[in-house]
């Protein structure tokens, strides 16, 4: 008996992906529900494993090849006798590794990231002697791993889905080496993405700031009860989450899009949260927004973090969207602008906390500011309703009882 290895369906946006990493070469034996190829989508890495123990026949698309749903990828003997090699050693399940003093924990191939293994591969790390820090080895895992000079002496790391081709001088010393390597799939998505933005919506952005004194001694104030009670730490993110949502209510013209000619108004709140990931910048999105509490929105970003990290958010949990909120603040931006994610008409950035002299009651003090960034499509938001909108964020802000009764 034998069985084909199929490109799963995707999603409904999603049609073509790409064949980044065969786990298996022909002649390896399989388990049943064990991983052997990752795709590629613009969104996420999709992980494709055998419905049968046996033996991978054959492979019909080489890595770097695009693919669409229902096409045969490869094909599974279901003779495991007809391996012509052993499964390898860093395939098997290990034996249950002791903890570090640091709770990490020492996992195999199975358990890391398809990025932590390729990089583990380029500089002939055993990815069994990685400590990972959460679930899954992850590329930082690697990176500190190697970096605590633990590993051999490589060649620089394979790009995906081809390795990179280097262009270097006629001497080879003169420092002035090149590097070609291939745009991952999400990376190109972004990419087009970002074109397509600037050139069909009408952006501009509108700037603010915020006295963060009242949240930050809120916060503090309330943080180990709130999570001895839910089980989460309380930050800033769903603050401004619900301060988005009220906003969103008071100019519903920010929580739309445009269909040929008309504007398709969103009576619900389907907030994106802007994560980085090591394959780029992914935007789960919180349904539903409105009707989550305070410890629903942190459980659900830091789940989704854990998630993009890990390489292991699904699809479904990037699509669609009515509204983004991206925080530069935690790479230390203290300005920017950000650009829409499409088909969306607005796009909330924050940015970094810095104490900073100000005027209160006729007073000169420091107090700990942030400014806040609205960009808009101009197209159906006028200028008005966007510094309208920054003005509410920043009242609700600035007063989390006022926040609290809104939401």
């Amino acid at each position: 008996m034998s069985s084909n290895i199929i490109v799963p369906e995707l999603s409904e946006s999603v049609v073509e992906a790409t064949v980044s990493e065969w786990l298996k070469k022909p002649g390896d034996a399989i388990e049943a529900g064990e991983a052997v190829v990752v795709l590629e989508t613009d969104k996420v890495s999709v992980e494709v494993t055998a419905e049968i123990d046996g033996v991978l026949e054959s492979i019909a698309h080489d890595e770097g090849v695009d693919v669409t749903a229902g096409e045969v990828l490869g094909v599974i003997s279901g003779d495991a006798s007809a391996a012509s090699t052993p499964v390898p050693a860093k395939e098997a399940t290990p034996e249950p590794a002791q903890a570090s003093s640091s709770a990490s924990t020492s996992s195999d191939s199975a358990t890391a990231t398809p990025v932590a293994r390729r990089v583990a591969d380029a500089h002939n790390v055993d990815i069994s002697k990685v400590n990972a820090t959460g679930e899954k080895v992850t590329k930082a895992d690697v990176e500190k791993h190697i970096s605590g000079g633990q590993s051999q002496p490589a060649p620089a790391s394979k790009p995906t889905p081809k390795p990179a081709t280097s262009t270097a001088s006629a001497n080879g010393t003169s420092g002035r080496d090149e590097e070609r390597v291939r745009m991952s799939r999400r990376r190109q998505t972004i990419a087009r993405r970002l074109i397509e933005a600037q050139s069909t919506a009408a952006m501009l952005t509108t700037f603010n700031e915020v006295d963060m004194k009242a949240i930050m001694d809120f916060r503090k104030r309330h943080k180990e009860d709130f999570k001895e009670k839910f089980g989460v730490s309380l930050g800033l993110s769903s603050f401004f989450v619900k301060a988005t949502i009220g906003a969103l209510k008071a100019f519903p013209s920010v929580n739309a899009e445009i269909q040929d000619r008309e504007i398709v108004l969103k009576h619900y709140y389907d907030i994106g949260i802007a994560i980085g990931s090591e394959e780029g910048l992914v935007v789960p999105v919180l349904r539903n927004a409105d009707r989550l509490s305070f410890a629903g929105i942190e459980s659900q970003i830091r789940e989704y973090a854990k998630q993009s990290q890990e390489g292991t958010l699904a699809i479904e949990s990037l699509m669609g969207g009515t509204f983004t909120i991206t925080n530069g603040g935690v790479f230390g931006s203290m300005m920017s602008t950000p650009i829409l994610n499409p088909p969306q008409v607005g796009i909330l950035g924050l940015h970094g906390i810095k104490d900073r002299p100000v005027v209160v009651d006729g007073e000169i003090t420091v107090r700990p500011m942030m400014y806040t960034a609205l960009t808009y499509d101009h197209r159906i938001v006028d200028g008005r309703e966007a510094v309208q909108f920054l003005v509410k964020i920043k009242d609700l802000i600035e007063d989390p009882e006022r926040l609290l009764i809104e939401a």
